[in-house]
């Protein structure tokens, strides 16, 4: 006969059906009313117990809506402000490649895991009609599963992070009707020294870029290797000493963002960031209009100060530059920043440093 309820359910319903015979076959005043009213009293108070163990109805799904909850919105705020979060072209490129491929590995991967759980549940001890086969050595069509299967990914893998790739090439120019800014960057211990050369001045950890215009970057670098990031324009780059890379970016809207270091380059690295602001065509050219002559000049002598190791270095603006600037550095006309300096006969030359992240 085939049962119904949970066990809890049935478990009261019993008890019950024993409180009514006992009132039934030991009637108030038979010679055994004494056992009667114990039995009764046990009774009840596993019936009492019994309901209050029982949940109310939706009691799981109102438990588990909490957790789950707070994990999409986790996930959720973890997209916001990273590559997941795209603000222009390149790094809606980007975010589709991480996407996708993570899409084709999870094709693999999740079928993967369940065949696992199905495997131990199959061929578990208590399950007779699992087939053993204690001798059994090699299966040609698992092998050809086993092989074909990674291949393939590998190839979809592969072809689409070449595709992708090739699109979001650094050096390739963004597709515009609108003319490229001009923004030459220099890495700097520990700082970003951005120089406009067509608006004639400079910021220090700052970029500000007009919204749907593609913004070409001249990257290079005064001490040892870094790697220019912004996370939500895609597309991290070296800077290399001696050496000038390319980059393409453009900010579809305007917002603030942040950009940084995303390599080691020694004790301020982890301060190493930089604000970005993408703002309407007509308030930047009124900002450049307003930085011009508004604030020191960026020559060699104020240069030589930006080399010294600094760090957590506030934004500044420069409101004159020396056109021949970012040429000298980047052909090292000028020499590179001299890096730590010691503090003290004993000091081995390593910079001994207070900064950090708090």
């Amino acid at each position: 006969m085939r049962q119904v309820g949970t066990p809890e359910t049935r478990a009261i319903a019993a008890a019950g059906r024993q409180h009514r015979t006992l009132e039934q076959h030991h009637p108030v005043g038979s010679p055994d009313d004494a056992e009667r009213r114990t039995c009764l009293s046990a009774i009840q108070e596993d019936l009492s117990r019994m309901r209050g163990l029982r949940l109310r109805k939706g009691a799981p799904a109102h438990a588990c809506r909490g957790p789950l909850l707070g994990l999409v919105s986790l996930g959720l705020a973890s997209c916001s402000g990273g590559v997941l979060d795209p603000l222009g072209p390149v790094g809606a490129g980007d975010a589709t490649i991480l996407i996708d491929a993570t899409v084709i590995m999870l094709a693999i991967v999740v079928p993967t895991i369940l065949l696992a759980f199905w495997v131990a549940w199959r061929y578990r001890a208590s399950n007779p009609r699992a087939e053993y086969l204690p001798y059994w050595s090699y299966s040609g069509r698992i092998e050809a599963v086993v092989w074909s299967i990674p291949t393939l990914t590998i190839m979809f893998l592969g072809g689409l992070i070449w595709i992708g790739s090739t699109r979001l090439d650094p050096f390739r120019p963004l597709p515009s009707e609108t003319p490229p800014l001009e923004v030459q960057v220099v890495a700097l211990d520990w700082k970003w020294l951005f120089i406009y050369p067509q608006q004639g001045i400079a910021t220090v950890n700052q970029l500000v870029v007009p919204a749907g215009t593609p913004v070409h970057f001249s990257i290079t670098s005064a001490s040892v290797f870094n790697v220019f990031f912004v996370p939500r324009l895609g597309s991290m780059i070296y800077a290399m000493p001696g050496m000038i890379s390319q980059l393409h970016l453009q900010a579809d809207r305007p917002e603030q963002t942040w950009g940084l270091s995303a390599h080691f380059s020694g004790d301020g690295f982890s301060d190493m960031q930089f604000a970005v602001k993408s703002v309407p065509a007509a308030d930047f050219q009124a900002w450049a209009a307003g930085a011009r002559g508004a604030g020191p000049t960026l020559d060699q002598a104020a240069y030589a100060g930006l080399t010294q190791q600094t760090q957590r270095v506030q934004p500044a603006t420069y409101g004159a530059i020396d056109p021949r600037l970012f040429d000298a550095v980047a052909n090292q006309t000028l020499p590179p920043g001299p890096g730590p300096q010691p503090e003290s006969p004993e000091h081995t030359g390593r910079e001994i440093s207070s900064g950090g992240k708090d």
